[in-house]
């Protein structure tokens, strides 16, 4: 009888701080100011692929982190070369906002070159400015683009991922960038 109280007792302090937890989060908009669900917890317990939002798409299909191929690209394939870029690291460097976009560089290798810019267009939700240090996944559209292509100026960082957001067609896969465990780009 004893161990039985115990037990149910140790589920019901569990149930009690697992709602709290998710009382909190949810009350709070996890850190992007509104509230709106612009900014969504990812799922600590969930790898990215298995929930709708944070599954990575390259033309329907499931993708797994990708940094060794983007670097390959990087240094193999021609300016304005375009494929799915699904990765993951550390930002590095902080660029300017152009016209509504936050501009930083990913490091995704150990090499001095091993950085990616990703661009994320605030209109798809607000999100807080990035931080040197801050812990990034971004799925978007992977862009060699170390020189002017199409009226587009280079990137400091030679490569782009950017659409990293939920994709207002459907003829194109959606992307999202998890910042420090809060996911993006599914707001508006």
């Amino acid at each position: 009888m004893i161990k039985s109280l115990l037990l149910t007792a140790s589920l019901v302090l569990s149930l009690s701080v697992w709602a709290e937890n998710y009382e909190v989060e949810s009350h709070h908009g996890n850190g992007n100011g509104n509230g709106t669900g612009t900014g969504q917890p990812a799922n600590p317990g969930v790898s990215p692929g298995q929930s709708n939002q944070e599954q990575c798409d390259d033309h329907g299909q499931p993708m797994s982190i990708n940094n060794t191929q983007v670097l390959q690209w990087k240094t193999s394939k021609p300016n304005g070369f375009l494929a799915r870029g699904y990765i993951q690291g550390s930002v590095d460097d902080i660029f300017a906002d152009l016209t509504g976009h936050h501009h930083f560089s990913v490091k995704i290798g150990s090499g001095p070159q091993d950085h990616v810019e990703v661009i994320y267009q605030l209109n798809f939700g607000a999100m807080p400015e990035p931080k040197l240090g801050d812990q990034v996944t971004a799925c978007g559209d992977f862009i060699n683009s170390y020189a002017q292509n199409n009226g587009y100026q280079p990137s400091p960082d030679g490569a782009i991922v950017h659409w990293v957001h939920r994709s207002p067609s459907s003829s194109h896969d959606s992307g999202f960038v998890i910042l420090n465990g809060t996911l993006y780009g599914f707001g508006n």
